[in-house]
């Protein structure tokens, strides 16, 4: 585990508590246009992910990259998800990883 560069999880509503720094969510594809996707979060909001992945892309990715906007991240790694998530689930841990037990998630 990286707690020198720790990443948080984050859905489109946190992701504006977080620009500037370093982030991890999970997104839908939505659209594909070359230097970045269209995505809708696990919280059903729209978010924007600049950089061109580096593979083709599966329905869901995680992104890892640097929140630089309230709906965007700038990406520095992308993870195929597959085809089916359970974002809601997802959404929760989200939400425990910022609320009270955020001292468990680095």
């Amino acid at each position: 585990m990286d707690t020198l560069n720790p990443r948080v999880l984050v859905n489109a509503e946190l992701l504006r508590m977080y620009v500037g720094r370093r982030v991890r969510a999970v997104v839908q594809v939505v659209q594909s246009d070359g230097g970045f996707i269209v995505g809708k979060s696990t919280d059903d909001q729209q978010l924007v992910i600049k950089g061109p992945p580096p593979f083709t892309l599966s329905n869901f990715v995680e992104v890892i990259g640097i929140a630089d906007g309230n709906q965007s991240i700038r990406a520095e790694t992308w993870n195929n998800f597959g085809d089916t998530f359970d974002t809601h689930t997802y959404n929760q841990v989200c939400q425990l990883a910022n609320g009270e037990y955020k001292e468990l998630f680095i």
